[in-house]
């Protein structure tokens, strides 16, 4: 599959912005960043319920059959941080070398930088990443990525070419 035919979902988990008392910049930062690779075909601002989650995960990859979906927000250690738990129960495998990847590049900048739970995985076809709530976070989280989605998604998606360079 050729760069730009993926198709994309953003996933916003943020209380207040599912309220209404926050503007999502994280949601529509990912969605600047990834124009090149897609199309944004569902996006939703949710609150961080676990089973809510869950839930939008299995209908986007299952019945939307999304190829990629980004969440930002709920990574991180407060109480209500239950992205990584809800993507963990939808995962049918993790792709452990791209979290790695993203707190690797973050520990560079911030210590912080561990306490990070993303995760990333796929389920089904669909790849899903899980990345920080903060705009700061989700750019620098996702530069790291972005030079490894392409072959990753066309890979997902049974892309039969060999993955060494010629």
């Amino acid at each position: 599959m050729a760069d730009g035919q993926f198709r994309i979902g953003v996933l916003t988990l943020s209380d207040k912005g599912a309220r209404g008392e926050r503007e999502d910049e994280s949601g529509r930062l990912l969605g600047e960043m990834v124009r090149g690779l897609g199309e944004i075909l569902c996006y939703q601002v949710i609150p961080d319920e676990q089973v809510t989650i869950s839930s939008m995960l299995k209908s986007w990859s299952d019945e939307q059959k999304l190829d990629l979906i980004l969440t930002t927000g709920g990574t991180g250690l407060s109480p209500r941080d239950l992205t990584p738990q809800a993507t963990a129960t939808v995962l049918d495998y993790e792709i452990p070398g791209m979290a790695e990847a993203m707190r690797a590049a973050s520990l560079k900048k911030t210590p912080h930088a561990m306490i990070s739970r993303a995760l990333v995985g796929v389920r089904g076809q669909t790849m899903i990443i899980n990345l920080p709530g903060s705009p700061k976070g989700v750019k620098e989280n996702l530069e790291v990525l972005l030079p490894a989605l392409p072959h990753a998604l066309a890979k997902l998606k049974g892309d039969p070419a060999d993955c060494a360079r010629p």
